[in-house]
């Protein structure tokens, strides 16, 4: 998550919509890239705890920074994976099927491909890409 789509910021604030269908299935209990004026769960984690080097728990929502996409789906794949603490990981991220984090890791998770593009945050005009959800959950995790 982050502020409100703008050009000089890689943190793109999640559809509330997206968010609250999302949380209805899954139930979130740990945000790991948020801000204090964003962050959509309970627990969270901003910039200056760095999600990255922390621990994660329960079931986690993550909508990273683009500038480090790759950084945080591997991180949430080794969780889920790894973390017995962490029982789901739903990620918000660009489809970006031609890179390398998509092929050594969403492929290994649930991948929901959305229809359109999203507007971001309270943007008025969509994002110049289009996304995909990502779910890592130990029990469907191809190897």
């Amino acid at each position: 998550l982050g502020p409100l789509m703008k050009s000089d910021s890689d943190e793109w604030e999640t559809p509330q919509w997206l968010f609250d269908e999302l949380n209805r299935e899954f139930h979130f209990d740990l945000d790991p890239c948020a801000t204090d004026e964003n962050t959509k769960c309970e627990y969270y984690y901003t910039k200056k705890e760095d999600g990255l080097k922390q621990s994660w728990f329960g079931r986690v929502f993550v909508n990273p920074p683009f500038s480090q996409v790759g950084k945080w789906v591997e991180k949430s794949y080794r969780e889920a994976k790894d973390n017995p603490r962490v029982l789901v990981v739903v990620l918000l991220v660009a489809a970006r099927t031609d890179t390398k984090w998509f092929h050594n890791y969403c492929v290994k998770g649930d991948i929901r491909f959305l229809k359109g593009r999203l507007k971001f945050g309270g943007s008025k005009n969509s994002a110049p890409f289009p996304s995909m959800i990502v779910i890592f959950r130990k029990e469907t995790m191809v190897e």
